[in-house]
């Protein structure tokens, strides 16, 4: 009896595999004792009194993201099979999932690995633009999608220079080159200021700016709502100016950032 006990212990009366342990809050305490006449039990009577007061736990495995449980899966090698797959396809949230161990007393629907795989897949953005292809990233730091908002040769980089203090990257191509949105937002500027020439300023929330100055002409106004990758302006030379070149700038709360640290990396 003992022995059966200890087995049902360890796998439970189920046949899952998930089984971890089964919790007893008291063992049997087995004694000699005389029983009344005509009260028989069985072995299979005193089994499952004993069970019935055992609680069942289950282990199995979570894929989440951000930190939030969204499939199950029975086993740790399938769950890895699924962050695998995910990589492999260079999804965009890959940072952001993690593999979680469950114990509880409640056995989870497991969900197939493709299915994982399709429901947690997010793929990176890729704008076609007629002078090459832009493709986003997701910029942790930022919270929110940006690309680079034109192709170009990078002539003057955020820092201190000889004359100033550079607040942005200096992107340069011909005349009229079509600028785009780093990222969605509003439009809060669109119009001449100063040294900048023609500026158009984007919100995207949370403190987050950016600037895009030096334009041709705007293909944008102020209170517009833009999709990232749309065309905000054309490159062109006014304001402060050498020659035809986006001025751009990363600003949180109103603070410049090195836009290399987000984007034109390795540049």
């Amino acid at each position: 009896m003992q022995e059966r006990i200890n087995t049902y212990i360890a796998t439970g009366n189920s046949t899952s595999s998930s089984i971890a342990y089964v919790d007893m809050d008291a063992m049997p305490v087995y004694s000699l004792t005389f029983l009344k006449r005509n009260i028989e039990t069985t072995d299979d009577e005193i089994y499952n009194a004993i069970a019935s007061a055992g609680i069942t736990y289950y282990k199995y495995f979570a894929v989440q993201l951000d930190d939030n449980d969204k499939y199950y899966l029975a086993k740790y090698s399938d769950a890895e099979e699924v962050v695998n797959q995910l990589k492999e396809k260079d999804s965009k949230n890959i940072d952001k999932i993690k593999i979680a161990e469950r114990y509880d007393t409640k056995l989870e629907t497991f969900t197939a690995i493709d299915e994982c795989v399709e429901g947690l897949y997010e793929k990176k953005k890729v704008i076609q633009t007629s002078g090459g292809t832009l493709t986003s990233q997701y910029v942790d730091s930022l919270g929110i999608d940006m690309i680079e908002p034109v192709n170009g040769i990078i002539t003057s980089r955020f820092g201190i220079r000889a004359r100033d203090n550079h607040k942005g990257l200096d992107i340069a191509n011909s005349w009229g080159t079509t600028i785009r949105a780093a990222a969605s937002g509003t439009v809060t500027c669109a119009h001449y200021s100063g040294g900048y020439g023609n500026l158009v300023i984007i919100s995207h929330g949370n403190g987050i700016q950016t600037y895009y100055g030096h334009n041709s002409s705007f293909y944008v106004t102020e209170g517009q709502y833009i999709e990232q990758g749309e065309p905000i302006a054309a490159m062109g030379s006014t304001g402060i100016s050498t020659g035809p070149h986006c001025h751009f700038e990363i600003r949180i709360n109103g603070v410049a950032q090195n836009p290399q640290k987000y984007l034109f990396q390795g540049r």
